[in-house]
């Protein structure tokens, strides 16, 4: 039976992995698995996968085989090439866990017109970035990408008109080959921006033996902060200030938030906030990574 007959026949709407070197992928399809009798996930499932993936970082290189047996599991058809996997799918999540990878690797699922999420970090640089969308634009596909902890709970359900400045922290240990907040931090940085919104002018980073505290000032006088925690007791967290409350975050709940937001999206072909935002996310990562360097001077981001 082809793969076109497949999603005739059962109604499924076929997902692709590009890589088995994080957790992500596995928690990913186990969900979409699991739900496929129900309505809630639109009838997604990961039906293929590309394994590769980072092989020079030693924790991603160590998953790969046994995710590659875990996914099978799923009825998942593990594919030798990216080329392989485009002619099998309908979309794509890209989950290869290096952020170095992925302006190659979006590149050829965007000029296949595939939609695309990107996990985090979407690259490891503010120019990758831009280049990832310009060609998501240039061959009008959609894509987007995001970290999960944009969901924490009470952070959907703020006002974003009323918040007058957050502090977040943040688990953030460190990749030498990834500026530091790509590698993990980029988590409080999403939450951050999902709190605050766009409009960030200049960041200063605070470095310390255990954490660093980067603070970034707005254009409307707005501050927010991420603390990034490398040493000692590490969580996700932290507090919003509003006009009429001080909004304490709650805890991770998991990927299916996410998850939900992504299936939509691959369904409407629409992502669920503007791509600037993520634009906007790598500019205060790079501009922090300098201020560090530069040993707490206050740099532009743009």
């Amino acid at each position: 039976m082809s793969w076109k007959q497949l999603k005739r026949e059962n109604g499924r709407k076929r997902i692709g992995i590009i890589g088995l070197d994080t957790s992500h992928s596995i928690a990913f399809t186990k969900t979409l698995f699991e739900a496929q009798s129900s309505s809630e996930y639109l009838g997604y499932q990961v039906v293929a996968a590309y394994p590769y993936g980072n092989t020079t970082i030693a924790l991603n290189r160590d998953r790969i085989p046994r995710n590659i047996v875990e996914i099978q599991r799923y009825q998942v058809s593990i594919m030798d090439s990216i080329e392989a996997l485009l002619d099998t799918v309908d979309c794509v999540l890209l989950e290869t866990n290096d952020g170095n990878m992925h302006l190659a690797q979006a590149e050829q699922v965007l000029r296949a017109r595939k939609p695309l999420f990107i996990d985090k970090p979407i690259a490891n640089s503010y120019q990758d970035t831009h280049r990832i969308f310009e060609l998501a634009r240039q061959q009008t596909t959609p894509c987007f990408s995001s970290s999960s902890l944009r969901y924490l709970d009470g952070i959907p359900e703020l006002d974003r008109s009323m918040v007058t400045g957050a502090e977040v922290y943040t688990a953030a240990p460190i990749e030498p080959s990834h500026k530091d907040l790509y590698w993990y931090g980029i988590h409080g940085v999403e939450m951050l921006f999902a709190i605050m919104g766009t409009g960030c002018l200049e960041v200063t980073t605070h470095s310390g033996y255990s954490s660093d505290l980067i603070v970034g000032r707005w254009g409307d006088g707005r501050y927010g902060s991420v603390r990034a925690i490398r040493e000692g007791a590490q969580d996700f967290g932290g507090q919003v200030f509003t006009k009429k409350e001080i909004v304490k975050l709650g805890k991770f709940e998991g990927y299916a938030p996410l998850l939900k937001r992504i299936v939509q999206f691959f369904d409407s072909r629409v992502a669920p906030f503007d791509n600037r935002e993520t634009l906007e996310i790598s500019a205060f990562i790079d501009a922090a990574a300098t201020s560090k360097m530069k040993k707490g001077r206050t740099i532009s981001l743009f």
